[in-house]
């Protein structure tokens, strides 16, 4: 179905708790009802996500890992991302949606938008597209050995994926057309798409909270506080005012963003200041597309029109504006611009139908993508582009002594278990698995050459763990 404001609540979101932890102790029974915290589990790493166990203690996802340490009791699981896991588990759910609906939209890694009146045979009441929910969250908790997932459904995008948030962890909203106002106007204005802290604290100085006080303001004044685009659109999004439509695939292939200038430039205050507006627009169209990029690209137009290309390629996909800023002021570091640049570009390429951020301290090396130019006469044209990026691979596997925390692996003698922890030349690993009792606990040194890294365990026999509370 097209975009437009709909007379059904037929737009489903479906959001995954806390999948990452879920997925953790899905496959480490001895962390069922523990506090499980995933992502950097040293210097300076971040949380990805918190078990609702640990989110009791404060941790929560963006924290930096060592916050999270002082939060949380002793006993608390920190563990490295089993991306491979995540993934597979993904896949399940997605194939559960696609039984639904032809017209499933992948955001995430955890969520996804389903046009449920695409299947042109769902009874579309708000009585029929409640137990189709309900039929939904069980199929995923018995296809992924328990994980449990929140959804929302509404007449647009916006209120299906506020509504998927009201109520979780494993909860259903329903918003009956002509309700949307009702129920989002109590809301906090950060529950608003594009209300991010500075826009939040621009509204609160004006005494506007919810997202009710929001509508009340008039859309010229919104316009004046926050220019046309932004403002325009929290005018409509305060009134629950959003025809996007489910889109199942993409074709867009790059987003990007360029500059001309009036005057040659050669301040590199100026010119990063111009890489932040470029990957700020990069960003939002990335996200306006739902869509994410692994590799950030640079244009540089010199004053003698030669061109030069620079691109770095992260480990993971992102839509982070603030991200591409980052990767393209290194890009631009690297090159000469005492004579004057002309031209600015940032791309995003090498997309992808959802984000997975890095957050857990990889390193990305930027690395020349076409050519050094040389001589004024060398004129390359304006889209002349390097190798392609090397496409993602099976991870190699770790160093003998670079054990994760939670890495699962497999000893020749003891079966299959999971890394609990190492250093100082040994490794501690916990032998169980999804349908085991908790097993036992042994260590080895770093180097045992009968311990060896393992796919992750298989959890199709596994009785549902319990939901979350």
């Amino acid at each position: 179905m097209s975009g437009g404001r709909r007379r059904e609540a037929s737009i489903a979101h479906v959001d995954l708790d806390a999948m990452f932890a879920a997925v953790e102790q899905r496959d480490k029974v001895s962390l069922r009802g523990r506090p499980v915290v995933v992502g950097g589990v040293a210097g300076r790493g971040v949380v990805a996500t918190a078990s609702y166990e640990a989110r009791q203690f404060g941790a929560r996802s963006a924290m930096p890992t060592a916050e999270a340490r002082r939060r949380c009791p002793s006993g608390t699981a920190f563990l490295a991302p089993r991306f491979a896991a995540y993934r597979k588990t993904s896949e399940v759910v997605m194939a559960v949606l696609a039984e639904l609906s032809p017209l499933v939209e992948q955001v995430s890694i955890d969520e996804a938008y389903l046009d449920l009146a695409a299947a042109g045979h769902h009874d579309l009441t708000v009585g029929g597209v409640t137990a189709l929910a309900e039929q939904a969250r069980r199929e995923i908790a018995a296809a992924t050995g328990g994980v449990t997932a929140s959804i929302g459904i509404g007449t647009s995008k916006l209120v299906a994926k506020i509504g998927s948030d009201l109520n979780k962890p494993n909860g259903l909203t329903v918003v009956a057309p002509g309700d949307e106002q009702a129920v989002l106007h109590p809301l906090p204005v950060t529950r608003l798409p594009g209300v991010g802290p500075a826009t939040a604290e621009r509204l609160r100085r004006s005494g506007l909270h919810t997202i009710g006080d929001l509508a009340r303001v008039d859309r010229s004044d919104l316009i004046d506080w926050f220019g046309q685009a932004h403002g325009a659109g929290l005018y409509r999004l305060a009134r629950a005012e959003d025809d996007r439509a489910v889109v199942g695939e993409r074709e867009a292939k790059s987003v990007s963003a360029e500059e001309t200038f009036e005057f040659d430039l050669t301040d590199r205050g100026r010119l990063n200041h111009e890489i932040d507006l470029l990957a700020t627009r990069v960003g939002s169209r990335l996200r306006a597309g739902g869509l994410s990029a692994r590799t950030v690209t640079i244009k540089v137009r010199h004053h003698d029109f030669t061109t030069i290309t620079r691109s770095a390629t992260r480990a993971q996909p992102t839509d982070d504006p603030r991200l591409v800023a980052q990767f393209a002021r290194t890009l631009l570091a690297e090159i000469d611009t005492s004579a004057g640049i002309r031209l600015l570009g940032v791309g995003a390429t090498t997309l992808a139908d959802f984000v997975q951020d890095d957050l857990f301290g990889s390193t990305v090396t930027a690395t020349p993508d076409t050519f050094a130019t040389s001589g004024a006469h060398h004129r390359p044209a304006d889209h002349e582009e390097g190798s392609p990026p090397t496409a993602p691979g099976r991870p190699t596997p770790p160093a003998a002594t670079d054990w994760r925390p939670g890495q699962d692996v497999r000893h020749d003698n003891h079966g299959s278990g999971w890394v609990w922890g190492s250093g100082r030349g040994v490794v501690t690993v916990r032998f169980e698995g999804p349908s085991t009792p908790p097993g036992p606990v042994r260590t080895f040194a770093v180097d045992d050459p009968a311990l060896h890294p393992s796919d992750p365990p298989d959890w199709t026999n596994t009785p549902p763990v319990a939901a979350p509370a």
